[in-house]
């Protein structure tokens, strides 16, 4: 699997926006010397409770503060209003499982209501009332395990309106964790070496596996404090040596850190449970920046996700 599908697959666009519950992201790419290249980017800060992730509830109970700032965004980033873009959206706005099927329909329509039913058990809502997406995770000798993604159409539809409010249609909606996933296959080789991804969100945090390209774990966690980053970390780890046959992650990435925490203390809890270094997700060996963005860890930060679908889309295409 060299990228993670999305909730809708239209033909890919060059800009990407990404709405999180603290800040506004937009990105533009175009063709560089060497490939992918950076022509637009802003990022602008929200007002607290302006976005409030959630697979259940409204999310967004502050659409002008919203509004005002995707405007600005796009104002700094040079990018016209009127541009088709990638949505990406916070993790917690949707639910993610790995479906593991033993025969695979022929017909995509006979997939979609299989899934369906796999997910109805978990899913706090008619699955009826949600727009659903999969892809192949990966591959065993006796079945294929389906990435798949479940979101409620009026949650969709709340974050497609941000961006219309400033006159923008949103071509495609994803996932933050999965076009983070997507930014670390585009920037790095792919190899069979199995790798962890931790992607950090003021609501949530995420833990993906990756062998190669192929997706092998998804968890995501509610930031209530319960349960510490030392703990998912440990868990995940077991699970990849029990379950997956795993021994030592080649390389660990991590998105998000800063957020509300301390980065450098961040990193030093991973690395002491895995004896790995931790890395930030950096796009620059994928896309080139140029000399118009920094590349601070926040800014790399920030470019991930929608570098992440735009760099997925572009090779696809």
């Amino acid at each position: 699997m060299s990228a993670v599908s999305s909730i809708f697959a239209p033909p890919p666009p060059s800009v990407a926006i990404e709405l999180a519950s603290r800040r506004v992201t937009v990105v533009e790419i175009g063709r560089g010397a060497k490939g992918a290249s950076v022509v637009g980017y802003a990022s602008e800060p929200l007002p607290p409770q302006a976005i409030v992730p959630s697979a259940t509830a409204a999310n967004i109970p502050n659409p002008g503060a919203v509004a005002e700032a995707l405007g600005k965004a796009l104002e700094r980033a040079g990018v016209r209003a009127t541009k088709r873009a990638a949505l990406i959206i916070p993790d917690s706005a949707a639910r993610v499982a790995l479906i593991t099927l033993e025969q695979v329909p022929a017909k995509t329509a006979d997939i979609d209501q299989l899934l369906r039913w796999q997910m109805k058990k978990g899913t706090p809502y008619p699955v009826e009332d949600a727009q659903l997406s999969w892809t192949v995770a990966h591959r065993t000798a006796t079945a294929t395990v389906m990435a798949t993604t479940i979101a409620r159409r009026e949650v969709i539809a709340e974050y497609e309106a941000a961006a219309t409010k400033v006159g923008v249609h949103a071509g495609l909606v994803d996932l933050a964790s999965l076009n983070v996933m997507n930014a670390v296959i585009a920037a790095n080789a792919a190899s069979p070496s199995d790798w962890l991804l931790v992607t950090m969100a003021p609501e949530a945090t995420t833990l993906a596996i990756g062998r190669g390209a192929d997706l092998m774990f998804y968890r995501q966690r509610a930031n209530a404090g319960e349960e510490p980053l030392s703990a998912l970390v440990h868990q995940t780890a077991m699970y990849h040596e029990d379950r997956l046959g795993g021994t030592k992650f080649s390389r660990v990435w991590l998105c998000g850190g800063g957020v509300g925490h301390d980065a450098d203390l961040v990193r030093a809890e991973i690395n002491k449970r895995l004896g790995v270094p931790v890395e930030a997700v950096d796009v620059r060996a994928a896309a080139d920046l140029g000399g118009r963005v920094g590349a601070s860890t926040d800014v790399l930060d920030a470019l991930a996700a929608p570098l992440g679908v735009l760099l997925r889309d572009r090779k696809a295409a």
